[in-house]
């Protein structure tokens, strides 16, 4: 069941600096978001909000709402570590753990939440996992293997298929592709495609071509200049976005025209 966000007058801070300002928006479920932007105006500090990831840097904090199905993610009655367990997050670059088994991989984050499995269920959970990241049958001869055997693409959908492994509710990625090459690119994407009819999906690109294939909905993020907060812009539909949108700086950044 993927879950709806709402965020409403959100601020972010890093001790006195704010560096995101005032973001209001509603992300739906089964959906993918895609947030664009140029570089420093806030779109992964905002994204890591979502799963309260920013809280590990000292002195980091936020003000104003997040509410994922009308529950208060900051709401003081609520754990962090629940929120990280239901809106999973993929990073830039593959992190799979290098020491680590394929199979160990998929799995490490059903560990770490105590979750005691027989080891028929722990196998029928990486290959529910790895199927769900269209790995499976690149990797089910080899599960013994450490997962830094696989190619950047394949460690990639890994992360994914560990990500999906607690069985959250929402994924947000941060620029997933970015180190990629393009065939491991359209591999995501797809995935990301399948995924959303499941997940609700976030996901931070700088490459608008891949916003437009990928996300139903975008969100224009910018930054009036150095040591400025980061705004959101507008939102919208992808393809309204794309071929008429209502901001004069939106329009300059999805042509090319800056950024």
């Amino acid at each position: 069941m993927s879950k709806r966000i709402d965020v409403s007058d959100l601020d972010v801070y890093y001790g006195d600096f704010l560096a995101v300002e005032g973001v209001t928006m509603a992300i739906e479920p089964r959906q993918a978001t895609a947030l664009i932007g140029p570089s420093g105006c806030g779109k992964s500090t905002f994204l890591r909000t979502l799963n309260r990831m920013h809280e590990v840097i000292p002195g980091a904090r936020v003000t104003g709402k997040a509410l994922m199905d009308g529950q208060d993610l900051y709401g003081s009655d609520v754990d962090p570590v629940s929120v990280r367990r239901q809106i999973g997050m993929v990073f830039q670059r593959p992190n799979p753990f290098p020491t680590m088994s394929i199979a160990d991989n998929v799995l490490a984050g059903a560990k770490l939440n105590n979750r005691r499995m027989s080891k028929g269920d722990a196998q029928d959970l990486v290959e529910q996992s790895l199927r769900g990241a269209n790995l499976w049958n690149e990797v089910k001869e080899r599960l013994e293997r450490p997962g830094s055997s696989l190619s950047g693409g394949q460690q990639q959908r890994l992360c994914i298929a560990r990500a999906i492994a607690v069985r959250p509710q929402v994924l947000l990625m941060d620029e997933p592709c970015s180190a990629l090459d393009p065939i491991s690119t359209l591999a995501i994407e797809d995935l990301i495609a399948e995924l959303k009819s499941d997940y609700t999906i976030v996901i931070v690109t700088h490459n608008m071509q891949q916003a437009a294939r990928v996300s139903d909905k975008t969100a224009f993020f910018n930054i009036a200049g150095t040591g400025k907060p980061g705004k959101l812009i507008e939102m919208d539909d992808t393809a309204t976005m794309f071929s008429s949108p209502r901001e004069q700086a939106t329009e300059d950044y999805i042509s090319g025209r800056f950024g």
